[in-house]
């Protein structure tokens, strides 16, 4: 059995408050893309999994997200059959995109269908916190208003159908716990729940990534993307997560022709 794990990007992300418990809590809208990777799973004759990759360069050890997510499930089903899994990866890793964390949530829903364990969403969402915080959106997957660390989420429309959307990957690595050391979490006056409801056309001046102020003053080049992106004609363009993606929305019909380095990822998706 295949699936195809897609990306997020992350239209408006606020961080409120410094927890007890080392995390932050936040505000964002989680929003799902058709860009894709693919996984499978079969059942296998071997006695302990089986994981293997192609595509794009990912962890294929014990920490890969995957192999997390059958070993959380086989603790509580121990009659779970040991399975193959090939992941073909095309979204790029650490790029605020999500790719990670949607293959750990469909591994769980994967394993879920095929072998009939029978979880409700709710119970999927609670697998999925304990591999990390964006993983329970992706149970969902569709537009959501996420709040505490990321796993409070509440489904939301987000009509972006009259636009398309570029996502440019630089390919720079971010050091999350370093994007988190230069913000000073605040309380917005206005939530991104509700800017999201405006027009996109006012988003530019209110709807705002927290983590583009540290991330743009360590790599100006992440910045010049963004810029780039308005200048081609982009009504709205943002980081997305703590990076170093960007993305810009363009109103369909209108072509856009861009020019960034070569080892830049760059693709433009239907929204």
């Amino acid at each position: 059995m295949i699936v195809f794990p897609n990306c997020k990007i992350n239209l408006g992300l606020r961080i409120l408050r410094k927890r007890g418990d080392s995390y932050h809590d936040l505000e964002t809208i989680f929003y799902p893309l058709p860009f894709f990777d693919a996984l499978e799973i079969i059942p296998a004759a071997e006695k302990t999994i089986t994981f293997t990759t192609s595509g794009l360069t990912t962890e294929t050890g014990a920490n890969n997200l995957c192999i997390k997510a059958y070993e959380l499930l086989k603790k509580d089903f121990p009659g779970l059959p040991v399975a193959k899994i090939h992941l073909h990866k095309t979204i790029p890793s650490g790029a605020g995109l999500g790719g990670g964390s949607a293959d750990a949530a469909f591994t769980l829903r994967l394993l879920n269908d095929k072998f009939t364990l029978g979880l409700s969403q709710d119970q999927l969402i609670k697998y999925a916190l304990q591999l990390g915080s964006d993983c329970p959106f992706f149970i969902i997957n569709k537009p959501c208003f996420a709040t505490g660390r990321g796993e409070v989420l509440e489904e939301t429309v987000v009509d972006l159908s009259s636009y398309n959307i570029v996502i440019v990957n630089p390919g720079i690595h971010i050091s999350t716990a370093n994007a988190f050391a230069g913000i000073t979490p605040a309380v917005p006056a206005k939530s991104v729940k509700e800017i999201i409801q405006q027009p996109v056309e006012t988003w530019e001046d209110e709807l705002i990534n927290d983590f583009e102020t540290p991330v743009f003053t360590q790599y100006p080049e992440i910045q010049e993307i963004k810029q780039e992106l308005y200048n081609k004609g982009a009504v709205y363009a943002s980081l997305s997560g703590s990076g170093s993606t960007v993305y810009g929305i363009f109103k369909k019909g209108n072509p856009v022709q861009l020019a960034f380095p070569a080892n830049y990822f760059v693709k433009q998706l239907l929204s």
